[in-house]
């Protein structure tokens, strides 16, 4: 199946093969949404372990997928200090996600109304909730584009394997995402299909995030170190901001250790196996 996709990906082009693949992404969020039509309430237990889970596979990422091969490539361009494209796409990335959360309103999921982010603003909690998982979805959509477009380019350490393995771990990591969206909304009283169609529109950004990311690696060769740091270093803000503090909110927080390990080793797993 991985060799059919490889051979697929290599015939449509990097643009294309990223618009699928974070396609993919965005239909196990919605996936993971409809749940919402067969279950009102969920577990907390279960939501923090989800959510740790989700903050493993991001983190994985961020290092096997994007770091490493961002590092492996500066090798030949900057011998003397290959850390340094690595260092500054990261902080680039980081700070770009700062800069967002600090102007877009925002709600995280376990968060109280009165603790809304970004610029203050009278709209409805549950456009606050999904403001906050399309944040967080951002990255993972340019991550998902900048390896299929450093795939594409012979970037050393990337290729279109683990541009598919990446696929698939945010993938999976988004399905309990898609639950974590919509299922808060219909305990507030929201009705189904309004929470499904909040739930899947949370990921709607990654299509877009990931063909502007292979599209900016494919025409501008120079910038693929940077721009595979530049997504680790957002991916790794939205976790140290956003989940980890949202799973550490209640008494089960060893339950959401439990399930970023998990999620770190699925993603590991995928990566090394693959990649």
């Amino acid at each position: 199946m991985i060799k059919y996709l490889e051979t697929l990906f290599q015939e449509i082009g990097p643009v294309r093969s990223a618009l699928i693949a974070t396609l993919f992404t965005w239909f196990l969020t919605a996936l993971g949404a409809s749940l919402v039509f067969f279950f009102k309430k969920i577990n907390r237990g279960v939501f923090d372990t989800m959510l740790g889970f989700t903050g493993g596979v991001m983190v994985a990422a961020s290092f096997w997928s994007l770091l490493a091969p961002s590092i492996s490539h500066a090798e030949k361009d900057y011998p003397h200090m290959p850390w340094f494209p690595a260092a500054v796409g990261f902080l680039f990335g980081a700070l770009f996600i700062f800069g967002l959360d600090k102007i877009m309103p925002h709600l995280h999921i376990n968060f109280a109304t009165k603790e809304t982010e970004g610029v203050k603003t009278a709209w409805h909690k549950s456009t606050l909730l999904l403001l906050a998982i399309t944040l967080h979805n951002i990255p993972e959509g340019l991550a998902v584009g900048i390896l299929f477009g450093a795939a594409a380019n012979g970037m050393e350490g990337a290729s279109l394997t683990a541009a598919i393995a990446l696929a698939i771990g945010i993938g999976i990591q988004n399905f309990p995402e898609g639950m974590a969206v919509s299922i808060p909304l219909r305990r507030q009283g929201i009705s189904r299909r309004k929470s499904f169609m909040y739930g899947q529109a949370s990921a709607l950004v990654e299509p877009i995030a990931g063909v502007l990311g292979a599209v900016a690696v494919v025409h501008m060769e120079a910038i693929l170190p940077f721009a595979l740091s530049f997504a680790a270093g957002a991916m790794i803000f939205v976790v140290v901001e956003e989940v980890i503090p949202e799973t550490q909110r209640d008494k089960f927080t060893d339950l959401a250790v439990l399930g970023f390990i998990g999620g770190f080793i699925i993603m590991m797993i995928l990566d090394v196996a693959l990649g």
